[in-house]
C-alpha cells in the first residue's frame, strides 16, 4: 500500500510536470507562438524602415518645394514639361529605328 501511493504521488507529479511543459511550448501564449510573434515583429520593422526613409524623402521634397525655386521649376520642366521664354524645347527619343522600303 504504501508504495502504491508513493506510485500514484509520482504519476501525479509527472502529469503536472508534463501539463505545465505542454503549456510552455504549444499552449496559447507558449514559446512557439512567441517565437511567431517575434518573427512577425522583425519584418514590420523592416517594412517600418522603408517607410520611414520614404517619408523623409517626401518631407525633404516638401521643404524644397516651399523653401527653393529651383526645386519648382524642376518639377515644372520634369512633369509638366515647361520651358523659359527664348529656350528651345529638344525631346530625344529612346524607341528602336525600323527602316521600312
Amino acid at each position: 500500500m504504501k508504495y502504491l501511493s508513493q506510485f500514484m504521488l509520482l504519476a501525479l507529479a509527472v502529469a503536472v510536470l508534463l501539463g505545465l511543459q505542454y503549456q510552455y511550448w504549444l499552449g496559447g501564449n507558449g514559446r512557439v507562438e512567441r517565437n511567431q510573434l517575434l518573427t512577425q515583429i522583425e519584418a514590420q520593422k523592416r517594412l517600418n524602415g522603408n517607410q520611414i526613409s520614404a517619408n523623409d524623402l517626401l518631407r525633404t521634397d516638401v521643404h524644397d518645394l516651399k523653401n527653393g525655386l529651383e526645386a519648382v521649376e524642376e518639377h515644372a520642366r520634369l512633369d509638366l514639361g515647361l520651358i523659359k521664354p527664348n529656350e528651345t524645347f529638344v525631346q530625344v527619343s529612346t524607341a528602336p529605328t525600323t527602316q521600312s522600303r
